[in-house]
């Protein structure tokens, strides 16, 4: 089954391909990022909606939460300074294949 979960903080495709490559070590497969929508929206296929908590929790921590979570604003600043890191990695790695 594909689920879709709409994140923050994703910029560009060095965001993107951290979260793509990040995913698929995790062994998530077909994972996707579209960045032509706001807010962007992360796409995976998974065998079992159980995991659906573990793809929000390396979201999260790579710097990327959910839209529909709330946070303060030192969770705030602390998750944009974890998406910037991972945005710069990103752009050093190879660009994955993206829907």
């Amino acid at each position: 089954m594909y689920k879709s979960v709409e994140v923050r903080n994703v910029r560009c495709d060095g965001c993107a391909n951290t979260i793509v490559s990040s995913l698929q070590k995790e062994g998530f497969t077909d994972v996707s990022v579209d960045l032509s929508c706001e807010p962007r929206v992360v796409r995976v296929h998974m065998d079992d909606e159980a995991l659906l908590a573990h793809l929000v929790s390396l979201l999260r921590e790579l710097g990327y939460p959910l839209v529909s979570e709330s946070s303060g604003f030192v969770d705030s600043a602390t998750l944009k300074a974890k998406s910037f890191i991972s945005c710069a990695t990103g752009k050093f790695k190879p660009l994955h294949n993206q829907s």
